[in-house]
């Protein structure tokens, strides 16, 4: 299957799901620029008869254990650990340092969602913070996404103070070797275990793509560019001026 990548972008819930039966060829101004085909079922990606991977993603980005886990092991590891882990279908990653850009966005971020949440019931948390997702009682998931909005905070805390309720809104800041795994296995992730609304911030190229989900697909979104000013879906007057995010 041939798709364009606007299209792609648009419809990514369904794609997702498609890509499990078929190999899809992305687009771009006619040229194909990538290759999307799904996981096997032990964790590796598919690939071509010649050997060639269809998925890949820049070894920098998170160093894996090279088989799965699990979540009762992943909490082994991690107990005592001062490094910082995400647990994703039963495999671990090493998350890297983040560099000078994601954290100036990061911090203008979070200084706009503080100012708009004052005196409001949800509340902005910052990363690192884990947040455990599960998208059934055998798969539990643990990530720690750059900022999250939380309206059920007192409500969700276990006894070792960690929140285990679902954010309402996530958000990732991501790089070039992080998008693999940002835009199509964190996405699917935050769809399919009741997260409201995602948004995915690209430094690099200054976007901001805002998705709203319901019923564990995608019903809404949006990608904002330049100085355009990106707008919430689920928090209506929630707004930011990309200039202001990209400085």
């Amino acid at each position: 299957m041939i798709v364009n990548s606007t299209d792609l972008k648009n419809n990514l819930g369904k794609y997702l799901r498609d890509c499990a039966k078929e190999e899809m060829i992305i687009t771009s101004s006619g040229r194909k620029i990538a290759r999307l085909l799904a996981f096997e079922e032990n964790g590796q990606i598919k690939t071509r008869s010649n050997g060639e991977g269809l998925v890949s993603e820049r070894a920098e980005a998170y160093d894996y254990a090279q088989k799965k886990i699990s979540y009762e092991e992943f909490l082994h590891i991690t107990e005592n650990s001062e490094k910082r882990y995400e647990y994703i279908d039963g495999e671990v990653y090493l998350l890297a340092s983040p560099r000078t850009m994601h954290q100036r966005v990061l911090g203008e971020l979070y200084i706009l969602f503080y100012n708009w949440f004052k005196d409001k019931k949800c509340t902005p948390m910052l990363a690192p913070y884990d947040i455990t997702l599960k998208r059934s009682l055998e798969n539990i998931n643990v990530v720690e996404p750059d900022l999250v909005v939380i309206c059920d905070l007192e409500e969700n805390l276990n006894d070792k103070d960690y929140y285990m309720g679902i954010p309402v809104l996530v958000v990732e800041i991501i790089s070039e070797s992080t998008r693999t795994k940002d835009v199509i296995k964190k996405l699917d992730l935050y769809m399919s275990t009741g997260v409201s609304e995602y948004w995915i911030i690209n430094p690099l190229n200054r976007e901001i793509a805002i998705y709203f989900f319901e019923n564990n697909n995608i019903a809404k979104n949006e990608t904002y560019k330049k100085n355009e000013v990106a707008s919430s879906y689920f928090f209506i007057g929630l707004i930011t001026n990309l200039k202001d995010i990209f400085k």
